[in-house]
């Protein structure tokens, strides 16, 4: 019986190998504002974006804009779109308001989100408990109030912030050097049994 791997085996186990470690090792996809369903409705089930991750999250609308929250051990990473047209809303001025406490988020550019790393209110927000968030968005000549009160079951802290995206990388590192390695062996051995046959041959 014949079980000498062909190239295109060989080949195509190098490409799945490849191909599960890009998708293992990418971090779970965010929900963002801006989800729809197949006929353009907007998807506003809080339950659906929990799910997308295990960090604290909050949504916020209203007729003109619409945004997402992620609480982080050190920062609060905030989405921002248009409402009626998905439309990133880049560069505008956002502030945050929780009890007592303000903070302005930065822009981003590179991302395309807004954050905000004030100490003291990181440090009220990754308290367990219910905390109300007042944001205050000016985008160009729009401004709007949008509220929404951010959940934290528990403290968050750094060992959580992206632990599991850390467990899926290393688990995709170990399968795909594992396949890669199998891979190997198959092609040196079929390199082995070329040269032995033309060995043979030239005997």
């Amino acid at each position: 019986m014949n079980i000498l791997p062909t190239r295109c085996t060989a080949q195509h186990l190098l490409a799945a190998a490849l191909g599960a470690l890009l998708l293992l090792s990418h971090p779970l996809a965010s929900a963002a504002p801006g989800a729809h369903g197949p006929d353009g409705e907007h998807l506003d089930g809080p339950a659906a974006v929990r799910a997308a991750s295990a960090l604290p999250r909050i949504e916020a609308q209203s007729e003109t804009f619409e945004l997402v929250a992620e609480l982080r051990a050190s920062e609060l990473v905030i989405l921002v779109d248009r409402f009626a047209t998905n439309e990133p809303v880049l560069g505008a001025q956002l502030e945050i308001e929780s009890g007592d406490l303000k903070a302005v988020a930065a822009f981003r550019a590179e991302q395309g989100d807004y954050v905000v790393t004030d100490a003291a209110m990181l440090k009220a927000l990754t308290t367990a408990g219910e905390h109300g968030l007042v944001f205050t968005l000016v985008a160009g000549q729009h401004s709007d109030l949008l509220d929404a009160t951010l959940v934290t079951a528990k403290a968050v802290t750094a060992h959580t912030d992206h632990g599991h995206d850390h467990t899926l990388e290393r688990a995709a590192w170990i399968g795909a050097a594992a396949a890669l390695g199998l891979v190997g062996a198959l092609l040196w051995w079929r390199q082995r049994r070329r040269v032995v046959g033309q060995t043979s041959g030239a005997l």
